[in-house]
Parts: C-alpha cells; sequence; structure tokens
C-alpha cells in the first residue's frame, strides 16, 4: 500500500529484523562470546568485506511463517497501522496520516517471520503474525515446510512462541544483551519481505529505548536497516549472531522501508517468550492506577520541577492501590526501590512483580514524600498494570471554558461512570489554554486541586481561589467517559 503508515504486522514493519548490533563489540575492543552455534569469532575489520560469514551461520534459524485464518470483522488491513499508533506517529513526526484501512470478513492469509530458540522446535514471532491464525506453517531456508503450533500469545507486547516438530535437531539463536545496545552498532537483519524468502539488510542502530506509543510495555530498539513486509517477528542481530530484537514495525509514507524501524528489545523479548513457552501466557502483576506523564506545568503545580514520577489519575475500586491508601493525584517517585521517571519504567516494575508480594511505593503528597505498602495482585483480563493516559500538549494563557451541571441524560450519552462527580464541559474557546491542553467539550471536571467538585459554581469557586492565591496556573483532573487525566492549565495573561 503506498500510504503513510507506521506497520503493526506480518510484513512490513518488523523486518526490522536481523540488525546485528556488532558495533558494541568492535567499539570496545572486545567481541562477546558466541552462542554454541557460531563455530568462531569474527574480527571486526573482517566486515569491512560483508556480513556473508554471519549470515551463512543465522539463516538456518530464521524462518517464514505463514498462516491461514479467518478474519471474524473489519480490522485494520495488513500493512496499516491501527488507530492508536496513527495518533502516535502524526504526533510524532508531525504529519497527518490516513485512517486505516478496513479488510473485510472471510479468509485471512498472512505472512511473517519467525526465529528458533530453542532446538526441540520453539520459535518466537510477532502475536499479530500468528493472532487468530487456524493454520501456521513454517518454511525453513532449505524449503522444508512444517506445520506449527500455538504455544502462547502476549498481545501487550506483540510476541507469540510457535513450535514445529522436527526429526532432526534444530539450529538455535542466542539472546544477547539488549542493555548493552549502542546508538551507532551495526546491525543486520534477515527476513522474507514480501514473500521472496530469505533477505538480508544491514544498517546501524537510531536508538534504544524507544516508547512509542504503542503498549505499556513499550521498550523499543530503532534501527535505520531496510525493513518490508514480510519481515514481521524476524530477529535483529548484533556482529556475533546473537539476537538484540524482535523486528515490530516500521514509520513508513510509501508503504515501503525509509530507514526507520523498531526492533522489541532482545531482554523483553527473552523474558516474555520463556514465559509464555513455560505457561502459555504472561502472568503480569498489577496495582490498579491510572497514570500519566507530567508536563512543565503539572510538575511546577505539584511543586516537582527538578523531579520525574507518574502521576496518578485514577485508582480502581477495592483495587491493591485504593486499599493502600494511594489516590488521583499522588505522583509515584519510586515502586520497590525502583525510581520512576517514564512511565513505562512503572509499568514494567510492577508487571515484573509476581502477585501477592509486597512492594513500598514512594510517592509525593501534599507537597512531601511519603512511603506506602501494598500487596500486588495479579492483573485481570484485558487490563494493564496501570494504564498510561497521554498527557496533553502544553502551554498557552487563558482558561476559555464554559460549564454546565453534569445531569444524568449527559452522563448516560458521554458513558461517565455513576461514581463520578464534576462539572460538564459545555464548550471550549478557541485557541485557549483549556484548548491547547486538550480539554474538549464532554469532558467533566471532577476535581480542582485538591477539591472534589460537584457542578460549575464550585469549579468557579476554586479556581478563583487559586488566582487569588497567587497561582499561575490550575491543576484539573478530567474525566473523559471512564478515563481520567490531570491537566495543569495556565490563568488568562490578560
Amino acid at each position: 500500500m503506498m500510504q503513510p503508515t507506521v506497520t503493526r504486522r506480518f510484513s512490513l514493519v518488523r523486518n526490522l529484523a536481523l540488525c546485528t548490533v556488532a558495533a558494541a563489540a568492535l567499539a570496545t575492543g572486545s567481541v562477546p562470546a558466541l552462542p554454541a552455534f557460531a563455530p568462531s569469532v569474527a574480527h571486526a575489520e573482517n566486515y569491512d568485506r560483508g556480513y556473508a560469514d554471519l549470515v551463512a551461520r543465522v539463516m538456518p534459524s530464521v524462518v517464514s511463517v505463514q498462516v491461514e485464518g479467518s478474519a471474524k470483522g473489519a480490522v485494520p488491513a495488513s500493512g496499516q497501522m491501527d488507530e492508536q499508533q496513527r495518533r502516535f506517529f502524526e504526533r510524532f513526526f508531525g504529519q497527518p496520516f490516513p485512517q486505516p484501512e478496513q479488510r473485510p470478513q472471510g479468509k485471512m492469509e498472512g505472512l511473517g517471520s519467525g526465529f528458533v530458540i530453542d532446538p526441540s522446535g520453539y520459535i518466537v514471532t510477532n502475536a499479530h503474525v500468528v493472532g487468530g491464525a487456524d493454520k501456521i506453517e513454517v518454511v525453513f531456508q532449505d524449503g522444508d515446510r512444517l506445520p506449527a503450533e500455538l504455544v502462547g500469545i502476549d498481545p501487550k507486547t506483540d510476541l507469540a512462541v510457535i513450535k514445529v516438530e522436527s526429526k532432526e535437531k534444530l539450529t538455535a539463536l542466542a539472546w544477547s544483551d539488549s542493555d548493552k545496545v549502542r546508538v551507532g552498532d551495526k546491525v543486520v537483519a534477515v527476513g522474507n519481505p514480501f514473500g521472496l524468502g530469505s533477505t538480508v539488510t544491514a544498517g546501524i542502530v537510531s536508538a534504544t529505548g524507544r516508547e512509542i506509543g504503542s503498549g505499556p510495555y513499550d521498550d523499543f530498539i530503532q534501527v535505520d536497516a531496510p525493513i518490508n513486509r514480510g519481515n514481521s517477528g524476524g530477529p535483529t542481530f548484533d556482529l556475533d549472531g546473537n539476537v538484540i530484537g524482535v523486528n515490530s514495525m516500521i514509520f513508513s509514507p510509501s508503504g515501503g522501508s525509509v530507514g526507520i524501524g523498531f526492533a522489541i528489545s532482545s531482554n523483553l523479548a527473552k523474558s516474555v517468550t520463556a514465559e509464555l513457552i513455560e505457561n502459555g501466557s504472561v502472568e503480569r502483576g498489577w496495582i490498579g492506577v491510572g497514570i500519566q506523564q507530567m508536563d512543565e506545568d503539572l510538575k511546577s503545580s505539584f511543586g516537582l520541577e527538578d523531579r520525574s514520577g507518574a502521576l496518578v489519575s485514577q485508582v480502581t475500586p477495592d483495587g491493591p492501590a485504593a486499599k493502600a491508601g494511594l489516590r488521583a493525584g499522588d505522583v509515584i517517585l519510586s515502586f520497590d526501590g525502583h525510581p520512576i521517571e517514564r512511565l513505562t519504567q512503572l509499568t514494567r516494575a510492577v508487571a515484573d512483580t509476581d502477585p501477592g508480594d509486597a512492594a513500598d511505593v514512594k510517592i509525593w503528597r501534599d507537597g512531601k514524600e511519603q512511603t506506602v505498602s501494598l500487596e500486588v495482585g495479579q492483573m485481570p483480563v484485558d487490563q494493564q498494570v496501570a494504564q498510561a493516559e497521554t498527557a496533553a500538549p502544553a502551554e498557552q494563557p487563558r482558561l476559555g471554558l464554559a460549564l454546565a451541571p453534569l445531569t444524568d441524560e449527559a452522563r448516560q450519552e458521554l458513558g461517565v461512570p455513576a461514581n463520578v462527580e464534576g462539572a460538564l464541559v459545555r464548550d471550549v474557546m478557541g485557541g485557549s489554554p483549556a484548548e491547547e491542553k486538550g480539554i474538549a467539550q464532554g469532558d467533566v471536571i471532577v476535581s480542582v486541586g485538591s477539591e472534589q467538585v460537584d457542578g460549575p459554581q464550585k469549579v468557579i469557586d476554586a479556581v478563583r481561589g487559586a488566582a487569588e492565591d497567587g497561582a499561575s496556573s490550575v491543576r484539573l483532573l478530567v474525566a473523559r467517559g471512564d478515563a481520567q487525566r490531570w491537566v495543569a492549565v495556565p490563568f488568562a495573561a490578560s
């Protein structure tokens, strides 16, 4: 498809595949130990002439994954980003993207890549490649075809494990330590673009630790090795033939590779796939909070100009956080000893904690630090550890809000939960600070600062009081449907 696309699918996106992170070893002057399948270690200068020896070693472990199934409803067509990805990349790259096309009901066929991680036949690929498949077939480099069964799938990280039964012991790849990957390291990608069979591309690591808004556990390695349709689920290699990432998605204005691809980091993939093999699913810890990143105005309103954390926007009733006394407006500074500067640091720390374990949570409340102990629960199906709400864009003077009472009719129409009280946003002035902060008609203002409100007059009084106290902005807890987030809105300059 010749449309701007960020692809999370069988082919295009995850071709990011075999980019070998070789440069890390070369830069330090030391070469990491090779996995058991690699007969020797090549010196850095040998790669000036090509990667043929490296490719010859890893190619037998990289496979094509072909699937058939039934599309049980209209879904984004293969090669198309979903709506969440579209909105994110419009913000990230500053250009419009088309609405995702829809694939009609009927037969579904897909093509992706994968790689062997265990000689007994376990193969890693993407969840979006095999999810919903009725039939999975794996094609090896030598042309051998074997049927495969789904072992486990984790949509939250877009990882899946399938298994084949082979009469011969398969050649497996080894995981590398993605924490040691550095920007500028050389990488090699291998996959099956457009169904053409194994194809190799090379490039460098452009960035590490990328969080692109695709899920609560984002940890992507960005590479510039050309990626195309069919590489999804394939491996990204370092120059020692170890896997540093699993191809996941690309940014593509034309439908083909433009040198911006993303691979799921090997450390995340290794832990998830190990649990899928053992249990068939991933069990994650859960505390039951909605969180959001703070902009500079919010930090200032909490007196946290020089510190970071995850702002709690809502707390699930009767969840672990609620039972421990956490509430909306708390800022989580650390979880079980892990400092929190980005939202994904909290979601990962919670997810990695076993349900039933106790954890100390350091929070910022009412201008001072406190420590709260809680017992981590098990994440319910289809919920997130700590749901991240994206903070709205920042700045501009003036509030610019018109408010009305929240009636039962409005509550029902807008999907506002019965336990939420507040003032309904009837209109937002164009160009106002409220509009710039993402507040929209139909939102509900639940509280102003720490003061809960039950109607327009309470909001007016609380805002006026904050202004009279010399504040430069006012902090609002805003509900939209069943989600809540904090917004710091500057006062008018005029």
